[in-house]
């Protein structure tokens, strides 16, 4: 897709809205301007602003105060109420999380697959003095970037891996160091263990440590924690997996 805009058809208009839609939930803490946009969906801003004005007035996305940023809309919440099998998912997990948060004292995540991205489906908050929260319920970030989504793309047989990873490597450089050999590694590595590991690559000063689970509704999901690499001892770490192992165990 380039700036110059192709034909207007209702299927191209319809592909471009979920993309955007797609991008916004990638910033739900501080919403995404139109310049963002359209640079992201590598389409000019008056289509980009004629999109986002639609979907705006169909409640899928709102805008600030000031009209400078986008975030995903009521009806967008609303309408993901009405999925049921994801719903069931969370409550099947959800006490699994708050243990492993209650246990761990780590911030605790559920991820999912969606395409070449993780999203996040429910999250816990531990007791430890130094809280980490670099994802949000229902943000986006492409698999192999953070211990959750490295966990599910090594789930993933190997040509359907690589062209994960060729796919989301142009876009590598928004999400803090990581490279493509970076996920190959990391991949390699949680398919000899069975954990992933993250060591600040994605967010500085962050260590997580994640387990692939799958879901009986389909698909894999992950068991994560975060938290601030000064706790991340080996005696800690070695606690920690055992910790996940028996959560990914119990369903």
């Amino acid at each position: 897709m380039t700036k110059t805009d192709g034909p207007n058809d209702g299927t191209q208009a319809i592909r471009r809205a979920a993309s955007i839609l797609r991008q916004i939930a990638k910033t739900p803490q501080t919403g995404s301007t139109l310049r963002e946009l359209s640079e992201a969906m590598e389409l000019s801003r008056s289509t980009t602003h004629r999109i986002l004005k639609c979907l705006v007035s169909e409640k899928l996305v709102a805008q600030s105060d000031d009209a400078k940023r986008y975030s995903i809309g009521e009806l967008a919440a609303e309408l993901g109420l009405a999925v049921k099998g994801r719903k069931d998912v969370i409550l099947t997990w959800r006490p699994a999380i708050e243990a492993l948060a209650r246990d761990t004292g780590a911030t605790t995540y559920l991820m999912g697959r969606s395409g070449s991205e993780s999203v996040c489906l429910d999250k816990a908050e531990g007791s430890s003095v130094i809280r980490v929260i670099p994802v949000e319920v229902g943000q986006r970030r492409p698999l192999g970037l953070g211990a959750g989504a490295t966990a599910i793309l090594a789930t993933m047989l190997e040509p359907e891996c690589e062209a994960t990873i060729a796919a989301i490597e142009p876009y590598l450089h928004r999400y803090g160091r990581a490279t493509a050999d970076d996920l190959r590694k990391a991949v390699a590595e949680t398919r000899a263990t069975g954990f992933a590991e993250s060591w600040g690559k994605v967010v500085d000063g962050v260590y997580g440590l994640g387990i692939a689970v799958p879901s009986d509704k389909g698909g894999m999901l992950a068991l994560s924690i975060a938290t601030h690499q000064s706790l991340a001892t080996e005696e800690n770490i070695q606690k920690w997996k055992r910790l996940l192992k028996a959560a990914a165990s119990l369903q």
